[in-house]
């Protein structure tokens, strides 16, 4: 069977671009392994089933810390953890529903099994369902096949006791304590979850702060908020050895610089501390299609990778693992195989972290800017000054805009705070125009609204103009 397009990977990236390539008129099939379950990491195991679980603790620890503040009298108040999870499974198995819809809706064909390059131009599939294994041919690739946690041999990862994110979104009874080992973003919010639920959790990180590769004043803002709903740092210390027993977790420690090892017992060690590309026995060997020192498929600007006619996208290739990135490079793919010229400006690809306060950034941080020698100035407004967020109680967190020195370019925005995730967009939006920080802070924001606080942190940038502080 021949298609114009051939998609090995059905996450948000991969059956994004089989949508893309179907409205442009690609005869166009999409591949995955696993039977019936399209949607990949983020739909089933990642994105969606975490964030219903952020959702449901965040409404028993409102209920829990602020409802009688607010005036409303709870009696009885416990946690169904099978409920919650419950939940979670239906967010998942609507949306992944969903995806299979619009497959049908723009016609493209869907191939559950494990695909692996025959040569340049086919594709074997060895069926889930057990059945016989077919061959496809098309003219283009597209790999999108992912990435799964990194699990180091000395951290003996059992699926039981020692954990990743994957078996921690199926716990149907709440953990007393629990030990995460890294401190970003799918850690964070996973501890999240159990520390809002009434688990004491302890988060082991290497570096000297949480969300390394954000800008700093978030991690303080981040961290000092965490701190407040009972979670414990270990910052600049390292795991040397965890041991999960049959109902616990033995997780030892040391400081990075030596130091005397310590031991922590939890019901769980969560295992957080990044994602590999999932490259295994697809063939790229038959295909001519090679990989980097870190498992990484070698691409061009183009994301072509050395056959031209086979692209690569999202967690496979360089750059930053999120949907929304392999969303956009799924697109650019698709519309690139149908002869247009798409555009990705890869610094203004968004991240977010789901906890609460949220976390997002887009942009250059303070520490790369300085890095670089780019003149710069900076305006801040804390959360607690805005009367929105103090009608709501959510008063931790703030809003930071760095412009350049000369031109006032925005360069980055950086917010930890209530509904940041959705406040992003703003600055994204402007950055995309080559926005001043005088624009921004000359656009009239509904009040009483979060976004204020984005305005009121464009007119401290543009010389401390700020109103409200």
């Amino acid at each position: 069977m021949q298609y114009d397009l051939i998609i090995i990977g059905s996450g948000p990236g991969g059956y994004v671009a089989a949508i893309r390539a179907a409205q442009l008129g690609l005869k166009t099939a999409i591949v995955e392994r696993y039977n019936d379950r399209l949607g990949g990491t983020c739909l089933n195991v990642g994105c969606i089933p975490s964030k219903a679980l952020l959702d449901s603790s965040e409404h028993y620890h409102a209920a829990h810390e602020k409802f009688a503040e607010h005036g409303i009298k709870i009696s009885n108040l416990g946690i169904d953890m099978p409920q919650m999870i419950k939940r979670k499974d239906d967010v998942v198995d609507q949306t992944v529903k969903g995806v299979q819809f619009l497959m049908k809706k723009n016609k493209i064909d869907v191939f559950y099994g494990h695909g692996s390059f025959a040569s340049p131009h086919d594709l074997d599939i060895a069926m889930s369902d057990g059945s016989d294994d077919q061959t496809i041919s098309g003219k283009n690739f597209i790999i999108a096949t992912g990435s799964k946690p990194i699990t180091p041999a000395m951290m003996n990862y059992d699926k039981n006791r020692v954990i990743t994110s994957t078996e921690a979104l199926n716990i149907t009874k709440v953990p007393k304590n629990m030990v995460i080992v890294g401190g970003g973003v799918i850690g964070l919010e996973l501890g999240s979850v159990f520390a809002r639920l009434g688990t004491e959790v302890e988060v082991v990180e290497f570096q000297d702060r949480i969300i390394p590769t954000m800008d700093k004043d978030c991690s303080k803002e981040l961290m000092r908020a965490l701190k407040k709903n009972g979670i414990k740092f270990h910052l600049n210390h390292k795991v040397t050895n965890v041991e999960g027993l049959k109902t616990k977790a033995k997780v030892t420690v040391e400081k990075r610089d030596g130091g005397e090892p310590f031991t922590i017992d939890a019901d769980y060690c969560l295992i957080a501390i990044g994602r590999r590309p999932y490259t295994d026995k697809l063939g790229l060997d038959k295909a001519g299609v090679p990989l980097d020192d870190r498992g990484r498929v070698v691409i061009d600007k183009h994301l072509r990778t050395a056959q031209p006619h086979i692209y690569a996208i999202g967690d496979v290739v360089t750059g930053a693992m999120l949907a929304h990135k392999a969303e956009e490079e799924g697109m650019f793919v698709a519309e690139t195989i149908a002869g247009e010229k798409p555009h990705i400006d890869y610094n203004l690809i968004p991240g977010v972290v789901y906890t609460w306060p949220e976390v997002a950034a887009v942009g250059k941080t303070e520490e790369e800017l300085k890095e670089v020698g780019v003149p710069y100035k900076s305006g801040k407004f804390p959360f607690k000054a805005l009367g929105r967020a103090r009608a709501s109680m959510d008063l931790e967190g703030m809003v930071k805009v760095l412009a350049h020195k000369d031109t006032d370019e925005i360069l980055g925005v950086h917010m930890v705070g209530p509904r940041t995730a959705d406040m992003i967009a703003e600055a994204v939006a402007l950055m995309e125009f080559r926005a001043s920080a005088e624009d921004a802070a000359r656009m009239s924001h509904a009040h009483p609204t979060y976004t204020e606080a984005f305005k009121e942190a464009a007119l401290a940038a543009t010389g401390n103009r700020a109103l409200h502080v």
